[in-house]
């Protein structure tokens, strides 16, 4: 399972790079990951028209969308589209930041997960 990763360097610059969810356990015909920090779940709901110029994230998060994508471009150039279903962990809380838009002019529904600092 991949996670968009989405975070600053040290001069502010913001760069994807993906994550791969590491198995731990086997229970039946599931495999699960050891639990990850979150402290709490926010719902939203984006218009089709949604788009938003530089910005950083609010919070450390992960975002999953539900029903539509979104396209994020990093503050080096690297456009990545985030389709419904997939999940990335925005961590660009400082520096230069990142564009977001809707794509296919779809309503999105997304869950945020605020994390601990750990």
């Amino acid at each position: 399972m991949r996670i968009h990763h989405l975070y600053a360097d040290e001069s502010g610059e913001s760069h994807f790079r993906d994550i791969e969810v590491e198995w731990t356990e086997e229970r039946l015909t599931s495999k699960l990951s050891g639990r990850f920090p979150a402290t709490g779940i926010i719902f939203r709901q984006s218009p089709g028209t949604y788009e938003l110029d530089w910005h950083t994230a609010p919070r450390r998060q992960y975002i999953i969308n539900l029903d539509a994508g979104v396209e994020i471009t990093a503050s080096d150039g690297e456009v990545r589209q985030i389709g419904p279903g997939e999940i990335i962990l925005v961590e660009d809380v400082t520096g230069k930041g990142h564009l977001s838009k809707a794509l296919d002019g779809k309503t999105r529904h997304s869950i945020f997960i605020p994390i601990d600092d750990y």
